[in-house]
């Protein structure tokens, strides 16, 4: 059976490193498109369908945590990970903050950077968890087109992703009950590892600014512990 060349973006302003981490990449099975600074990136990441993207952080034109901002803003699902010769931790933090899937400091070894790759991919292209049959669900004040993924609140209609629709639809299943942070991450991630808990924490964040012109329906967060999706 065929295998699925995934298609990574690649930004990264030093042209030999560059160079040679592409070649890597496609030896490994992967179709790489390569930009050598933010600006290209953009460019290329709007005219083609990529499965993953690695960032350099330091680029000219656009840093790749300003790349990172507008690619979530242009598909809030696609992985990234970011590269950087620099060590700080507060570095590292803005990007796990802004979703990053893996956070790899130069000099790295290449077959590791393709085993997180692939570990992402995996993790990220699996089947979404699905829990109704129903295509219009109401939550609260407000209802939820599961064919369609809209969110219908205050003659509002919001588009959301197929993921967040999933952890949509969990909550609700789920509704005032106390909900471990591990139950969510293995339903909907089919992983609780680290970054799969920052990927959520985003996902959630998301929500509560869908549901916050909703006063029956609030996220409440138990610290140590989980969350608690609240309809009154």
């Amino acid at each position: 059976m065929k295998t699925e060349t995934k298609h990574i973006l690649l930004a990264e302003d030093d042209v030999d490193f560059g160079s040679i981490l592409k070649q890597y990449l496609e030896m490994s099975g992967f179709s790489v498109e390569w930009a050598k600074n933010g600006t290209e990136a953009l460019t290329l990441f709007n005219k083609s369908n990529f499965n993953i993207c690695v960032l350099d952080v330091m680029m000219p034109k656009l840093d790749g945590f300003s790349v990172a901002e507008q690619l979530i803003e242009i598909n809030p699902e696609i992985p990234f990970i970011f590269l950087t010769a620099r060590k700080m931790k507060e570095d590292k933090l803005k990007g796990l903050k802004l979703g990053a899937d893996d956070y790899v400091v130069k000099p790295f070894e290449a077959d590791e950077l393709v085993l997180r790759l692939n570990n992402i991919l995996k993790r990220t292209q699996r089947t979404t968890y699905s829990v109704s049959s129903e295509e219009i669900i109401t939550i609260g004040n407000s209802k939820f087109n599961t064919k369609r993924l809209e969110l219908y609140i205050n003659n509002n209609i919001q588009r959301v992703t197929e993921k967040e629709g999933a952890l949509i639809q969990f909550l609700i299943l789920h509704k005032n009950q106390l909900l471990k942070r591990e139950e969510v991450l293995n339903a909907i991630w089919k992983n609780d590892d680290f970054f799969s808990g920052r990927s959520m924490d985003v996902f959630i964040s998301r929500l509560r600014k869908y549901f916050k012109e909703d006063p029956s329906i609030t996220i409440e967060s138990i610290r140590g512990i989980g969350l608690e999706f609240k309809i009154s």
